[in-house]
């Protein structure tokens, strides 16, 4: 009896901890998806991201985007095909909306290659 009883504990202080886990991951992205990747198209009102999966991820702009580069602020025309990115966006339907583009550096780059 007492085994059984020490497995049940053991199982609900599990399944406690992984709720909160998962609650506080979903929490800490404030309900924002992020696409990390390499630009391979861009218009005045979405970009396409392939991501590391091989995916390509469209993902659309509104006036409130913003668009950084170091922890600078740039234009949306300094985003270019190739540059690696970073996207933290929202659904809205069935498409993705940007709050923020954040353009990485060469060296980012090269030191996520190794």
């Amino acid at each position: 009896m007492n085994n059984r009883r020490t497995t049940i504990t053991r199982r609900t202080i599990f399944q406690t901890g992984c709720f909160f886990l998962v609650s506080t991951l979903a929490f800490a992205h404030g309900g924002l998806e992020h696409v990390m990747g390499t630009v391979t198209a861009i218009s005045d009102t979405s970009v396409t991201v392939k991501t590391a999966a091989g995916k390509a991820v469209e993902v659309g702009f509104d006036a409130k985007t913003t668009f950084s580069k170091n922890d600078q602020a740039i234009q949306k025309a300094a985003v270019k095909v190739g540059d690696r990115v970073v996207i933290h966006a929202e659904k809205s339907g069935s498409k993705l909306l940007a709050h923020t583009v954040e353009i990485g550096t060469a060296g980012a780059a090269k030191a996520a290659k190794h």
